[in-house]
């Protein structure tokens, strides 16, 4: 098997366990086990409470005492493990610290998978920046069949989505001991501290007055990111409360509508360098809040019948709406940060976006769902007790607000010839 080959499959099941529950744990939480909202934000949170810490953990362990390849093994056969324990919980409050042991084995995967392809690919002569994108592709491709495995096996309401996500996460980890090796590198570890690590040495760039703004606004949109990925499947898997809308394609196979957002996100990513380059960061992250208003509207006043059409292009709009902040926002502090303090930096960048924007907006949504959106006296398993329109276009108001606000007090003015300096144009 090709190297390249290789890192596929890796890249492949790394997404694949994630897509298998992320969009669809909101339907069994809602419609089978009928917990209340305010306990799945909580849920929804664990993942932003482990961002904070355990990447930056687990990439000291790698740097000095394990090879990266093994301690990735361990850590998704561990999460295998509590994956398959998840639908044995019978209480809300055990289960937040359950998914919270979960998501503390798999979000430092995410970096260790990079680590090592990134390692394997100079071993093999490669030149990472061509190669390396078409290979994390696949990770995407591989969420979208996880969500399709799912949704045309029935299991987004059952507790055989942790059981596939437990498989793969198994046969992954084994997989991962056959990967070339990545032995820690001690002289590059030693010029590294924890406090570099966390990102906090880039604080300094809050003294900037644009880039404190602009990690704000960062944050608040990794916010608006916890929202759609938390209730977008749980909205449409609703209507099969409804005897008009229960049969159609669209509820039953709810995640499959909600995969289109993901292979617009493939999309979107090619036309960055151009909006980018063409219009600037604060042109791009206010297309990208607009695009969040649109995202939520279309789902407030769409349905699974004559109102399809909404949904879907609300799905076909998430690409742009996540990537133009996410992607772009990395590559703008690429730019304005000091090279010293650039890798730091990053990892400020995604600290307040999957760190404190997850934890705030997973903790805020479900406490605001639960007590203004939730008719608490109507029978869950028989109605539809929760009022999605005012959810989806609450959240559209927060959007609105955001862009309304970002425009005025975000100066930051575009520079064509610093922005081709770091957009790639190929």
């Amino acid at each position: 098997m090709s190297l390249k080959l290789r890192l596929i499959v890796l890249n492949f099941f790394q997404y694949y366990i994630w897509g298998a529950w992320l969009l669809t744990i909101g339907t069994w939480w809602f419609q089978t086990q009928h917990w209340s909202g305010t306990s799945f934000g909580a849920i929804f949170s664990t993942m932003g409470i482990a961002s904070l810490f355990m990447p930056s953990l687990v990439g000291i362990v790698a740097d000095k005492w394990i090879n990266a390849e093994r301690l990735y093994g361990l850590l998704q056969i561990a999460g295998a493990v509590v994956l398959f324990a998840i639908p044995h919980v019978t209480d809300p409050e055990q289960m937040f610290w359950v998914m919270l042991l979960n998501m503390c084995f798999y979000m430092p995967t995410i970096s260790l998978a990079i680590t090592v392809a990134y390692n394997a690919l100079k071993q093999n002569g490669e030149d990472v920046v061509s190669t390396y994108p078409p290979i994390r592709v696949w990770g995407t491709v591989g969420f979208i069949a996880a969500t399709w495995t799912t949704s045309l096996l029935g299991f987004k309401a059952s507790p055989a989505q942790f059981h596939v996500a437990a498989a793969a996460s198994l046969l992954l980890g084994l997989y991962a001991f056959t990967l070339p090796k990545c032995p820690p590198k001690l002289n590059a570890a030693s010029g590294h501290s924890l406090v570099d690590r966390l990102g906090l040495t880039s604080f300094v760039l809050f003294k900037n007055r644009n880039m404190a703004v602009f990690f704000i606004f960062a944050m608040l949109l990794g916010a608006a990111l916890q929202l759609t990925n938390a209730y977008g499947d749980a909205f449409l898997s609703d209507f099969v409360k409804v005897p008009a809308y229960a049969n159609l394609l669209a509820v039953k196979y709810s995640t499959i509508i909600i995969s289109i957002s993901q292979f617009s996100e493939t999309a979107f990513i090619l036309t960055i360098p151009f909006f980018l380059k063409r219009f600037g960061i604060k042109a791009v992250m206010t297309m990208s809040m607009l695009a969040w208003v649109l995202r939520f509207g279309l789902f407030g006043f769409g349905n699974p019948a004559g109102g399809l059409w909404m949904i879907v292009l609300s799905c076909i709009i998430y690409g742009m709406a996540f990537d133009f902040f996410n992607i772009s926002g990395s590559l703008f502090v690429e730019s304005q940060a000091d090279p010293k303090i650039r890798a730091s930096a990053q990892g400020l960048f995604m600290l307040m976006t999957n760190g404190v924007g997850a934890v705030l907006g997973s903790l805020i949504a479900g406490f605001v769902i639960d007590h203004f959106f939730t008719n608490h006296s109507c029978n869950d398993m028989l109605a539809i007790c929760k009022d999605w329109r005012g959810i989806w276009l609450s959240f559209a108001g927060y959007a609105l607000v955001m862009a309304l606000l970002f425009v005025p007090m975000f100066r930051h003015r575009h520079d064509p010839a610093a922005a081709r300096k770091v957009v790639p144009t190929h």
